[in-house]
């Protein structure tokens, strides 16, 4: 007989969710005897605070349609309707606020994640507050945890892991089938919202809003990364028009002043890092991303990631980021600068030796003029260079 007394929480961005999630939610709660399981969508989670993902009204839409089914599922706003960054130890505060006393909580995350839990917010409160299910695919060889967590820790196997939303993103994307992957009526949410789908926004309408936001010489700058941009993509065996897309939307608040800036970054709810808080500018990409979602409905993830990398770069670039990157840095219209040369030749030859040449005449440059790196820019020339 379940036990009300117990519940089975599950948080993740679910950007989409998809059976792997309902799979493992069912089988803890079954394991556990629980009453329920709660799934929580995520606000900004910190971890991916350099990524873009999905509105959150419709991640939450897509977590009520995939679990309408049973009547054991249930879906908390708890995290999107607190602002800021969504941390686990909040939220299980909060559902211990809201639970009846004696209420046993247990936390549903992968084997990988649950060894990096002591370097969560506030861990040593959050082991005593919850107990863990470790979520494993078949044949996965149970780690050996901490002793301040392995007590608390329920082992779980699911064959249905092996479904990843960034694959079903990419399917999505290319106009593979994903049915079967998800329920039904997440799929069709997918395609009736376009999510995940480059926007059919024509060139001319970007084209009167850049001529109008911009100055004629960051317009200049524009239309040649966005030629470069393309002829990458050919050689790379990327698509053109997601391309020309980031590119062209990729400086389109580069030109804000910084009170403007930093309007359009508290109306998206955008934190500042301590570099950006001193360099506002630096988050203009961060900004030309949600103006490409709100204003043009672009609602591919992988071409809004390109715009918001294009200036910082991150950890592990897709190959669209990196060509955005690559020619923003060799667009015919820049003024020269030390490392040019290089990352032009490398251009159409090594698109990775390109991108981390460009890092690295970033990084000199600005420590010549003694501002500080974002550290986003370290890891990324790191993650190329120990991947070369």
């Amino acid at each position: 007989m379940p036990d009300d007394k117990k519940i089975a929480v599950m948080g993740g961005t679910f950007d989409p969710i998809h059976y792997g999630h309902l799979a493992a939610a069912e089988a803890a709660r079954a394991t556990l005897g629980a009453g329920r399981a709660v799934f929580v969508p995520s606000g900004r989670p910190p971890h991916k605070d350099n990524m873009l993902i999905t509105l959150s009204e419709h991640r939450y839409r897509m977590c009520e349609l995939a679990t309408a089914g049973n009547p054991a599922f249930t879906v908390s706003k708890t995290e999107i309707e607190r602002p800021g960054a969504s941390y686990t130890v909040d939220t299980i505060r909060e559902l211990k606020r809201s639970e009846p006393d004696g209420t046993e909580i247990y936390f549903i995350t992968g084997a990988d994640s649950l060894k990096e839990i002591l370097s969560w917010r506030d861990a040593e409160e959050l082991v005593t507050l919850c107990n863990f299910v470790s979520a494993t695919r078949p044949g996965y060889k149970n780690e050996t945890f901490d002793m301040k967590i392995s007590p608390r820790i329920t082992f779980i196997e699911t064959p249905a892991l092996d479904i990843s939303s960034s694959d079903i993103r990419e399917r999505v994307r290319k106009k593979w089938p994903v049915r079967y992957l998800l329920p039904e009526p997440v799929r069709e949410y997918i395609q009736e919202n376009n999510l995940y789908t480059p926007s059919d926004t024509s060139v001319a309408e970007i084209n009167e809003y850049l001529k109008k936001e911009l100055s004629p010489k960051r317009y200049a700058h524009t239309l040649g990364v966005r030629e470069a941009a393309e002829r990458l993509a050919e050689r790379y065996g990327e698509d053109r028009g997601r391309a020309r897309l980031a590119a062209a939307l990729h400086d389109c608040a580069k030109d804000f002043s910084d009170e403007t800036t930093l309007c359009y970054l508290s109306r998206y709810n955008i934190p500042l890092d301590a570099v950006t808080a001193t360099q506002v500018n630096l988050a203009h990409p961060l900004v030309a991303a949600e103006i490409a979602r709100e204003k043009f409905g672009i609602n591919d993830i992988g071409v809004l990631e390109a715009i918001r990398s294009h200036t910082t770069g991150r950890e592990n670039m897709s190959r669209l980021e990196k060509i955005i990157y690559v020619a923003d840095c060799i667009d015919e219209s820049r003024d020269y600068y030390e490392g040019l040369e290089l990352i032009r030749e490398a251009a159409y030859e090594d698109l990775d030796g390109a991108t981390a040449a460009g890092l690295k005449a970033a990084i000199n440059y600005t420590l010549n003029k003694k501002r500080p790196v974002h550290p986003l820019s370290y890891k990324a020339l790191d993650f190329i260079m120990n991947k070369k």
